[in-house]
Formats: C-alpha cells, sequence, structure tokens
C-alpha cells in the first residue's frame, strides 16, 4: 500500500513523532535532551510555530505543535534534525544518520482530541515503566502544564488556558485529568491515525480536511486482530520506545 501524504493545515494543531534510526537511541545523556529543545526552540522562532507539549523519549520524540503556516513544519523538521544531528555526530564522534527518514504525523481537531493527545504524550513514560508519575520524568511538558515550572519552549493552546481562570486552577484541573487512566479508545485511536499520517476528529473534521485537500481521509483498521489490552501494555514496556 502507497504510503499517505502527510497533511498539515494551517493553524491546526498537529502531532508529530520522530523515531530514532531502526529504533536506536537518539539521545545519550542529559546534554542532549537539553540541547535538542534548544534547537527546538530556536526552529518554533523561526517557523512561527507554538509548542504545546512534547516527550523526549530515549529513541523517540512526541511533539503536539500548532504552525501558523502549514508549509512550516517540514521546514522545522528539517532544521531540527539538522542542526541536532549534526550536534550527536560532533560530540560522539559518529557519522551517518540518527532519525527515521519520515516522521509521522497526525493532524488533531482540538475540541474533541487536543488535551487526550496532550495526556498521551505526556504519559509515554508512565505507559513504559519508567516513572510511575508523570512528574517524575524530566523531559517532557508535564511538569509545565501540570505544576507550572517555567518552560520557555512551550506555548498553552486556548483550550488548556480555558480549563481555569487562572494559572493555579489551569494547573490544579490539568493534574484531574490525570488522575483516571486515559481511554483505551483515545489512545488506539492516537496510535491509529498515527501509523497512517491521518487526522484525527470527528466527521466533520474530516470532512473540513477532504474540502481542503480535495481527499477524503481518515484513520482506518487494516483488518488485523486488535492488540489485547495487556499485550499493548507490554508493547508500551522496556524504555517505552516500542510503541508510539
Amino acid at each position: 500500500m502507497p504510503r499517505q501524504p502527510r497533511i498539515h493545515l494551517d493553524g491546526v494543531p498537529l502531532h508529530i513523532v520522530q523515531r530514532g534510526h531502526n529504533r536506536e537511541p537518539c539521545f545519550f545523556g542529559e546534554e542532549d535532551y537539553q540541547s535538542y529543545l534548544y534547537w527546538l526552540g530556536e526552529a518554533l522562532k523561526k517557523e512561527h510555530c507554538a509548542l504545546h507539549a512534547y516527550a523526549l523519549m530515549t529513541n523517540h520524540v512526541h511533539l503536539l505543535v500548532t504552525p501558523d503556516q502549514a508549509d512550516a513544519i517540514p521546514r522545522l523538521i528539517i532544521a531540527l534534525g539538522r542542526r541536532y544531528v549534526q550536534y550527536i555526530n560532533t560530540t560522539y564522534r559518529r557519522t551517518g544518520t540518527l532519525w527515521d527518514s519520515r516522521y509521522k504525523s497526525s493532524l488533531i481537531q482540538a475540541e474533541t482530541y487536543l488535551l487526550a493527545c496532550q495526556r498521551y504524550i505526556e504519559l509515554n513514560p508512565v505507559r513504559a515503566a519508567m516513572v510511575d508519575d508523570p512528574a517524575h520524568y524530566r523531559w517532557t511538558s508535564y511538569r509545565h502544564n501540570a505544576l507550572g515550572q517555567p518552560n520557555a519552549y512551550l506555548t498553552p493552546h486556548s483550550l488548556y488556558l480555558a480549563i481555569g481562570r487562572n494559572e493555579t486552577e489551569r494547573q490544579a484541573a490539568y493534574r484531574d485529568l490525570f488522575r483516571a487512566q486515559l481511554d483505551r479508545k483515545a489512545i488506539d485511536d492516537i496510535r491509529l491515525a498515527l501509523n497512517q499520517n491521518q487526522p484525527l476528529g470527528d466527521s466533520r473534521f474530516y470532512a473540513k480536511v477532504e474540502t481542503v485537500t480535495g481527499q477524503r481521509r481518515e484513520a482506518r483498521p487494516r483488518g488485523r486482530p486488535r492488540v489485547r489490552h495487556d499485550e499493548s501494555q507490554a508493547h508500551d514496556a522496556g524504555q517505552g520506545e516500542l510503541g508510539l
């Protein structure tokens, strides 16, 4: 089956996943995470994109980004990848590629899936059994969104701002979202959309995307048996880098 072209739209949030080549590590030490965030921040400013959530895992990254202009996303990914790979190759005296050649992405309908997507991203280390509380993992946006830790790279989405009248209320409301497990269907929907580079939302959202692109775009199961819940949890285990 041919690969579906990615869809990027002006002002619409986009969930992006980029993996290490052959699922190998792309971060090797604390300074690597800091350097990646620095170059990410530079690319966000240059390309006029807003970052709402992220998770830097050992061998892949999740970003939730809203671009002012859709064509900024490929430029952001290319610029970030180039600078970070140069840094890694110089620091560790290595050569060659670091990332898979293609990143995965999924347009997110904000009103139905944005906060679920933020939770999905920030819970990656918990699903991976690396920590038992998202606050215990340093390299995600959770500490900013839920605890108010300063983070110059993040721009809150309007839906996040709407969950409370001030920062204290918003952070408390956001923490409350994490008291219950993320719905299994939401996890499956997010993963399916990412794997197929398809948008994620309701029928109105798909109709909007079709109107703009001229193509019917909706993630659809490919007929494989559903993975049992316990098998899916095992898939996320280890370093959390094998699953999405």
